[in-house]
């Protein structure tokens, strides 16, 4: 299942040329994780009340084509790999039918010492 958030290019997120900092995409991925995740029912906050936060562990990142201050984007998200341990998820910035830029994000849970976690059972079910 693609989890699809909408994202339009604002003045800011762009450089003097108009042209979207290479940055802001990985801030447009990150939302769009986030309200994937809380559309599956996982709640952030409370997993932070038990000591327990999601953390990015790696990004691969492609720059495919440039997008502009006022275009459209999409960001798709969808998960390829869970283990017991980690989250990876493919993620595409589209504007229209063209690729913008392509990630593969893995996640991984740390408690508050900073150290790795299992993944909760509650969120490796929702993530099934």
């Amino acid at each position: 299942m693609t989890h699809t958030y909408p994202i339009r290019v604002y003045y800011e997120d762009t450089d003097m040329g108009g042209i979207v900092y290479h940055a802001n995409y990985l801030r447009y991925i990150e939302r769009a994780r986030s309200d994937w995740v809380r559309q599956l029912g996982n709640d952030q906050n409370a997993m932070r009340d038990a000591g327990i936060v999601w953390v990015v562990r790696r990004i691969e990142a492609d720059y495919i084509n440039t997008a502009k201050f006022e275009d459209e984007l999409t960001v798709e998200t969808e998960m390829s790999n869970l283990t017991g341990v980690r989250l990876t998820m493919n993620q595409l910035v589209r504007r229209g039918e063209t690729e913008i830029f392509r990630a593969v994000v893995t996640a991984v849970c740390m408690n508050a010492d900073g150290k790795p976690v299992r993944l909760p059972a509650e969120i490796r079910a929702l993530l099934k």
